[in-house]
């Protein structure tokens, strides 16, 4: 039988929430989605990954994760996962990267329905004339993750 899994995990901006179903994490964002945890192996994995991203020892997740959604946010999302640590991209870069050049505001929701904070770096966004835009987990937590990655 395939398992279910929900964490919290404590970072210094803020809690994140994670949630996993078998050996693919379906969920890391800012909303809590349960009522009790449940820790896996996967989960654990997660949160090594996470411990060492928040003390400057990963830059790249290995964890196993899954985007629905439609073409565009797939698109997106593979643009993304695209930006170096440590750089940024505007919202204009990632539309022209998926593909739909003109599409900016539907670029920047798609980017906001991000199921997998953190391994997929929607936080590398930044407006083009370089000012922070939204973010679920609000503008601080984005600005902390900047910094880490400078």
């Amino acid at each position: 039988m395939t398992e279910a899994s929900y964490a919290s995990y404590g970072t210094p901006a803020g809690t994140l929430y994670i949630c996993g179903f078998g050996e693919t994490v379906t969920y890391i964002g800012f909303e809590k989605t349960f009522t009790r945890e449940r820790i896996t192996p996967l989960i654990e994995n997660v949160i090594e990954q996470l411990n060492e991203y928040f003390n400057r020892e990963r830059k790249h997740f290995t964890i196993p994760f899954e985007v629905g959604g439609s073409e565009l946010q797939k698109n997106v999302c593979s643009a993304l996962m695209k930006i170096p640590y440590g750089e940024t991209r505007t919202y204009k870069d990632i539309a022209e990267s998926a593909g739909n050049p003109k599409a900016i505001r539907a670029v920047a929701t798609a980017i906001g329905k991000n199921p997998v904070s953190l391994v997929i770096p929607c936080h590398r966004v930044i407006g083009s004339d370089g000012k922070m835009r939204g973010y679920a987990g609000g503008i601080p937590f984005k600005e902390y993750l900047l910094e880490l990655e400078s």
